[in-house]
């Protein structure tokens, strides 16, 4: 009887497995409805393998990490299709193994003719008017991964090894708070990593390794390793420069000192450029509809009952929440090692306020999620699928089928739990003898 409630997750497992090939014959057949139906299917079945795992029945980790494997494998050679940033990854190390410097020149400039080729160039996104927009690390990776190889697919092989390292960092991440190994299931099988980066090979695998290498850095204790690896992730892709208040304490200065010289030595070898060195972001700003207002859900709901607010009317407040949340978080007491929890509360709090177009940018989120068993955000994961079907006018009930569910259910768990900490800790116990609770 014991055995074959060890072999349960092989049911769920057998079945996301069997839906990402269904997926894969949408995507063959360019029917992104069907697909996003399935990866939302996937997420279905997902949660039931969760609850499994959350309620303590047998959960062998060896069955869960091969299941993860399997569960991207057939992704990983099929061509992107939710996303074409891939293609960009392999043009900048290309040009930067020609010697020039990648922050210079848009694809289509004339002085990078000889790098075109018929596999790469042509699938360029923004090809025409935009020089690269990743930070100095994510071009050294770049840089480091064509050497071997500049096919897409070695591109995100390379990504799926980064994201391999991150899942046995959460591992260690879990043994280190005293929870099940088994608990890695909630990142590791939840679709929206397994379509965006195994799928859509995106940046963000390399990024969330280095925030749960600072997070288990600080854990331990090393705080000017977990500013290093801080600053590393920040010159992956910046958000997670967010997370500094969730990993500083007061009266520590190896942590920001070592995030300042990380970022400024990172930043040294593209100083060429100039202001240039920052790429497309000011523009992308303006672009995603960051500066107008555009971007942000709440200013449309606002907009579509009639107040047409500028973007400062919704900025100023939500920065202000964010300033004193940072602060609350920074300077509060708290028990030993309470970082994760703090990184989470904080990543939640900005990806909620600014609202991304872009589903793979809330699967930074998981890895915490899966730490704390915040099921709210973990729900919130698979509702990002809907973001495919995002209009201009059709914001308004995509954004609502998104954030309503999530909020719903936050409440709801809150309710049913118990005041309890989002902690992750060297031993049971806290600062004053409390055993932590699972978090909402």
């Amino acid at each position: 009887m014991i055995a074959r409630r060890r072999l349960f997750l092989a049911i769920p497992g057998l079945a996301l497995l069997g839906l990402d090939f269904a997926g894969l014959l949408f995507q063959e057949g360019d029917d992104l409805h069907w697909l996003i139906a399935v990866a939302l299917a996937q997420g279905a079945i997902y949660f039931v393998a969760a609850y499994w795992v959350v309620s303590g029945r047998p959960s062998p980790l060896g069955w869960i990490l091969i299941f993860a494997a399997l569960l991207r494998l057939p992704l990983l050679f099929s061509e992107p299709y939710l996303s074409s940033d891939v293609y960009r990854y392999v043009w900048d190390g290309r040009v930067q193994a020609a010697g020039i410097n990648p922050y210079r020149f848009v694809p289509d400039a004339p002085e990078l003719e000889e790098l075109r080729d018929d596999d790469i160039y042509p699938n360029i996104n923004r090809s025409d008017y935009a020089v690269t927009i990743y930070p100095p690390a994510a071009q050294l990776f770049f840089l480091a991964t064509t050497r071997i190889s500049e096919s897409v697919t070695w591109m995100k092989a390379s990504l799926l090894l980064w994201e391999g390292l991150a899942i046995g960092l959460l591992v260690l991440l879990l043994r280190r708070a005293g929870r099940p190994d088994a608990l890695v299931l909630l990142y590791a099988w939840h679709p929206l990593p397994i379509w965006e980066f195994a799928g859509s090979g995106h940046l963000d695998t390399v990024a969330i390794t280095f925030i749960l290498a600072a997070l288990l850095a600080r854990v331990q204790g090393r705080s000017g390793l977990a500013g290093v690896s801080l600053g590393i992730a920040t010159l992956i892709k910046l958000y997670p420069v967010a997370l500094v208040p969730a990993l500083w304490r007061p009266g520590d200065r190896r942590m920001p000192a070592a995030l300042a010289a990380t970022i400024s030595v990172g930043y040294l070898p593209y100083l060429g450029v100039g202001r240039g060195v920052l790429g497309f972001l000011p523009e992308y700003v303006r672009e995603e509809g960051l500066q107008g207002g555009s971007r942000y859900y709440l200013l449309h709901v606002a907009g579509r009952l009639g107040a047409h607010l500028g973007a400062a009317v919704y900025l100023v407040p939500v920065g202000l929440l964010l300033v004193a949340l940072s602060a609350w978080i920074c300077l509060r007491r708290r028990p030993r090692d309470d970082f994760a929890g703090a990184a989470l509360l904080l990543a939640s709090a900005l990806v909620l306020a600014f609202s991304p177009h872009y589903a793979w940018y809330f699967a930074w989120l998981l890895p915490l999620a899966a730490l704390a068993r915040s099921t709210p955000i973990l729900l919130l994961g698979v509702q990002s699928f809907l973001l495919y079907f995002e209009s201009r006018s059709t914001k308004l009930w995509t954004g609502a089928s998104i954030y309503v569910p999530f909020l719903l259910f936050a409440l709801w768990r809150a309710r049913t739990l118990r005041p309890s900490r989002l902690v992750v800790r060297g031993s049971r116990e806290g600062a004053h003898g409390e055993r932590a609770e699972p978090a909402a």
